[in-house]
């Protein structure tokens, strides 16, 4: 039987120093540079991979996305240059796609700059790689950068897809005293599980929803993802543009363990082998349109994945592909519609939100109510 070096590292490092936050231990499963997921793992997309998300499911999700980015564009009032960032791209599918799309509007294609955010030196590559039919109608080649800090000032439409449900959540258990820090520490056979230390969750961080919860409750806070709709929210109030969030998760605030471990697309123990498996947990999506509204952008009503892309015009494209098509292929595509937007599939989990400089109301939303 191999050794997990990662779940070693990880149990000498709490006997030495005591147990870590959910926080920390996600970061570490995901990033560690030498025995992370996403440094080691050979591929974590697709039907090969871990997990599979809507860009790969069909060419459709990204097609529509490319739609909503140059109406998006129009709006703001076609401003040259344009920043199209993306947050997390993954393969660079969803990118692909969407430039595939905007082509059809070569005054757009003449004003966008693409910025990747990506700290993976391997996914970099593999985007480089799957953007390389589309790039060469670009007046600049796509960047790279470590940080959306790094990305030049300037009006800006930024995707962040399945971007934040990997960012660290620190998760807080409903005691006796209030609510106390879930931490992973050791069991009495030196594996490593889940405990309770003393540290305590301000009350005036305590959703309002969640302050009548049951002892045992769990609270989910993610600092990092209100840190970066944070940053968006500065960025877009202060240069113009708007941002579209979509991921799974939930409208409102309130409790709940949503921590979670996928390998091979099914679900496994987070901490049976560390480091092997994406860890994700639910994004709180009433969280985000606060951490953005704080930063001064206006958060729109925020939608299903379903309503969201049938809005969109999803069904028209299905018909437009599938027009003439033989029957296989019009199943495919009945399925991929499915897939992506029916209750039971992607359509109710996912919810998509959109933050925009004050004034301008994206293609596709309403205004949020007050």
């Amino acid at each position: 039987m191999s050794t997990n070096r990662l779940k070693a590292r990880l149990e000498d490092r709490i006997r030495l120093t005591g147990p870590i936050s959910v926080a920390d231990y996600m970061t570490t499963c995901l990033a560690d540079p030498e025995d992370g997921y996403y440094t080691t793992s050979p591929e974590p997309f697709g039907r090969d991979g871990d997990f599979i998300t809507a860009p790969e499911v069909s060419q459709m999700f990204g097609e529509l996305i490319g739609g909503w980015v140059v109406a998006t564009w129009i709006a703001m009032g076609a401003p040259s240059p344009v920043r199209l960032v993306e947050l997390g791209p993954g393969r660079g599918t969803l990118m692909a796609d969407i430039l595939r799309t905007a082509r059809l509007r070569p005054a757009f294609m003449d004003a966008v700059a693409v910025h990747l955010v990506e700290v993976s030196p391997k996914l970099r590559h593999r985007q480089g790689e799957t953007l390389g039919g589309v790039a060469g109608a670009l007046k600049s080649a796509p960047q790279w950068h470590d940080h959306l800090s790094a990305v030049p000032e300037g009006p800006t439409i930024l995707i962040a897809n399945e971007f934040f449900d990997a960012l660290p959540i620190r998760q807080f258990v409903k005691t006796a005293k209030g609510w106390c820090e879930r931490v992973v520490g050791l069991d009495a056979a030196g594996h490593l599980a889940f405990g309770v230390s003393s540290v305590a969750l301000a009350e005036g961080l305590v959703p309002a929803s969640a302050r009548a919860a049951a002892v045992g409750a769990i609270l989910e806070v993610s600092p990092a993802s209100a840190a970066i709709t944070a940053e968006i929210g500065t960025r877009i109030a202060a240069q113009r543009g708007a941002a579209l969030l979509i991921d799974y998760g939930y409208l409102r605030s309130g409790e709940g363990d949503t921590l979670q471990a996928l390998s091979r697309h099914a679900f496994a123990d987070p901490l049976a082998e560390p480091g092997k498996a994406d860890l994700t947990a639910h994004v709180d999506f009433e969280a985000l349109a606060r951490a953005g509204m704080q930063a001064g952008a206006d958060a729109m009503a925020p939608l299903t994945q379903g309503e969201f892309l049938l809005r969109l015009g999803l069904l028209e494209r299905a018909g437009q592909l599938g027009a003439g098509k033989d029957a296989a292929t019009q199943e495919r595509l009945r399925g991929e519609v499915e897939r992506l937007a029916a209750p039971d599939q992607m359509g109710e989990l996912f919810k998509v939100l959109a933050l925009a400089t004050p004034g301008l109301v994206p293609p596709g939303f309403e205004r949020r109510g007050k």
